[in-house]
């Protein structure tokens, strides 16, 4: 096992936020591209930013699609971050007929009323099942949201004309629909809880 932090880097991930804000934390990481390269892994993150399909598309051409699976069904903790996130779930109103990783059950939804994408501050309120965050104000840019079959995976609601699933804990995943890495001193909170849970 690597200890550093493993990054996954898709040709569409937000990874220099990442990468500072786990130095200001003083955490070792790397940035993998393959899925061999992801076998070793003991954390994993997989960065938000981008199109469903297109996320979906580079993980195949990267032979990561059974490697992250893998790891998973291992138990490896692994945070997924804004479409790190919506790509655990089966399929996604961004991207009809595009399979996700079907990890999790249910579908992501386009936000039926208000402008979009949703951009900027707003609040999120934890559920039981929650492990490493807290309710507070995160930063969001998000047209879609997760909608899970199972209830009991949620790990935090969010009102953006509203109620939607902003994050599930499920497992070893933690996956977020907002973004940690621009979230100011909750962020921040957020990486040491998940670094010290992990």
């Amino acid at each position: 096992m690597n200890d550093k932090v493993t990054i996954i880097d898709y040709n569409a991930g937000n990874i220099k936020s990442i990468v500072n804000m786990l130095g200001y934390l003083g955490e070792d990481c790397r940035i993998v591209h393959t899925g061999v390269e992801l076998k070793n892994a003991s954390k994993i993150i997989f960065p938000g930013q981008g199109h469903f399909a297109q996320a979906m598309n580079n993980l195949q051409k990267q032979d990561l699609v059974q490697a992250i699976k893998d790891s998973i069904s291992a138990k490896i903790p692994f945070l997924g971050i804004c479409v790190g996130m919506q790509i655990l779930f089966e399929e996604s109103e961004e991207a009809p007929g595009v399979e996700g990783l079907s990890i999790i059950k249910g579908k992501v939804k386009k936000f039926r009323k208000g402008k979009t994408p949703q951009i900027g501050w707003n609040k999120i309120t934890t559920t039981n099942n929650n492990s490493c965050l807290k309710d507070d104000f995160y930063y969001f840019v998000n047209s879609y949201y997760c909608d899970p079959a199972d209830e009991n995976v949620v790990a935090a609601k969010t009102i953006y004309h509203e109620s939607f699933c902003s994050a599930v804990e499920t497992g070893g995943i933690i996956a977020v629909q907002f973004h940690p890495e621009k979230s100011s001193n909750a962020g921040c909170e957020f990486f040491r809880n998940w670094l010290n849970k992990t």
